[in-house]
């Protein structure tokens, strides 16, 4: 077959499979471009998994005519000065995505600037332009997206269902808005429950934001990252070593504004915590940088989701210094759920005649290194079995009780070998007392050890509640490893 110039129509459809790659794409192109236009609020609408329609309304600047219809063009920016991809300042600078969009999908685009009397109106089918006509409505802009690859049926095909491809949706929403605390989104439509994110400013805005979307428990649970390394300045908030998950979805990292995913920010952030966690658990953490503009490159993926750095290893360096200088100021201090669950294992021994109220101890947050737990002092009674908590709470330590009574006590006091109670210090470690002395208690370590018992009494008693993966993990053994005994 002899070579021939591919017509417009189909070059559209092929260069928009590199920007547009399911709807979520869309949404990001879009919101970026709002976000680039500076506008405070953004509300993002979607029906059908974003298949039906995908509906991005912002209150930024606005275009006028003729930049309305040069938006739709291939390869037209605003955004981009003549040869300076060695400085890319904007979210959105390839001019790719309308023109993308408007080929394989009805695009229609309502804008108006800040000082035209009326809107205007822009509508593309096929890649053919229709308007621009008057439009009332408000400054901003409002891009409507409607049957996203109807033209493509084989696109459309390998699209996930609504409910995937809405959940994708999502994702992108939630780390635009983590990346861009200063802007309210508002994210709703047939096939979701609403989510709504004030703006958050102040000093606090970042941690504001990471608690909206992320939860307050995250923002509890992690230390605050702030330190320049190298020219490269890292904020953000990492989880403590106690709060981590089974994979990497929890992990978001941010470069100049813009999510990432960069293999040199994950091995950084693993070697970080490389002392503090098991390598098959993974922090929670949202990581931002801002490194010059010069010494990072953005344009090395079609839908600018991985970057380049000039200076790789001083990147890594300054990760993992802020991390672990972070880490080593919160004195590895466990988890609030950690911490919860172990000084609730110090449940108080049976005794067959004795009751007496037993002491609190103090909570995790209390001033100081150090947290006594105050002693009862009730005498104990006798004579009646008991009905309410005994003396002191006792921690059963992983082991039968001694059975040991000192002369004295009670008959039927019962002695377990990690004792009772007695402070919190470091809100990482408790001090216990049993009859030998003072023993110091890892709460990390103990938590771990509880949840292995409670597995063992589960599985001695029958089979342990268990849950089917989604998607099964295949095991291949290494060839020529295993030797018969």
């Amino acid at each position: 077959m002899p070579i021939r110039q591919l017509p417009d129509d189909l070059i559209n459809r092929i260069a928009a499979g590199e920007v547009v790659e399911r709807p979520a794409s869309v949404v990001k192109e879009l919101v970026e471009n709002a976000i680039d236009a500076e506008a405070s609020r953004i509300v993002i609408t979607t029906a059908g998994g974003g298949k039906s329609l995908i509906r991005i309304e912002d209150d930024g600047h606005g275009m006028d005519a003729r930049d309305l219809v040069l938006s739709v063009e291939r390869h037209a920016t605003s955004k981009l000065g003549d040869a300076a991809l060695d400085d890319i300042r904007t979210l959105g600078f390839r001019g790719e995505a309308l023109a993308s969009i408007g080929s394989v999908a009805e695009l229609s685009i309502s804008t108006r600037t800040r000082d035209a009397e009326t809107g205007l109106r822009l509508n593309v089918l096929g890649g053919n332009k229709h308007g621009p006509l008057p439009q009332a409505m408000n400054r901003g802009t409002i891009i409507e997206v409607k049957n996203l690859f109807a033209r493509i049926p084989a696109r459309l095909k390998f699209l996930k269902t609504d409910r995937g491809e809405t959940t994708a949706i999502t994702d992108v929403v939630k780390r635009l808005a983590m990346a861009n605390p200063e802007v309210h989104f508002v994210l709703n439509g047939s096939d979701r429950s609403t989510a709504n994110w004030p703006a958050v400013t102040g000093d606090g805005a970042l941690a504001g934001r990471l608690a909206q979307v992320i939860g307050d428990d995250f923002a509890r649970n992690a230390v605050r990252l702030a330190t320049t390394r190298h020219g490269v300045v890292v904020a953000g908030l990492a989880g403590l070593p106690t709060y981590t998950r089974a994979n990497s979805l929890s992990q978001f990292y941010f470069v100049n504004g813009r999510s990432v995913r960069d293999k040199v920010l994950m091995g950084a952030v693993r070697a970080a915590y490389a002392d503090f966690t098991f390598r098959d658990r993974f922090p929670v953490i949202a990581l931002y940088l801002a490194v010059d503009p010069g010494e990072v490159d953005v344009n090395v993926h079609p839908a600018k989701a991985e970057l380049r750095f000039r200076d790789a290893g001083g990147v890594r360096s300054a990760v993992i210094r802020a991390i672990g200088e972070a880490l080593t100021h919160a004195g590895f201090k466990a988890s609030t759920s950690v911490a919860e669950d172990v000084m609730g294992a110090f449940t108080a021994p049976v005794y067959d005649n004795a009751v007496a109220p037993a002491p609190a101890l103090a909570p995790a947050s209390t001033a100081g290194p150090i947290s006594p737990a105050p002693l009862a002092e009730t005498p104990l009674a006798y004579g009646s079995r008991p009905s309410a908590i005994p003396v002191e709470r006792g921690f059963a330590g992983f082991t039968e009780p001694s059975g040991r009574v000192e002369e004295g006590e009670p008959a039927g006091l019962v002695e377990y070998p990690l004792g009772t109670a007695r402070a919190q210090m470091f809100d990482n470690f408790i001090i216990a007392q049993n009859g030998d002395g003072l023993l110091l208690v890892d709460q990390h370590a103990a938590h771990e050890r509880l949840v292995y018992e409670r597995f063992k009494s589960q599985l001695a008693s029958g089979p342990v509640p268990s849950q089917a993966q989604l998607i099964p993990v295949i095991i291949e053994p290494a060839r020529g490893r295993l030797r018969p005994p």
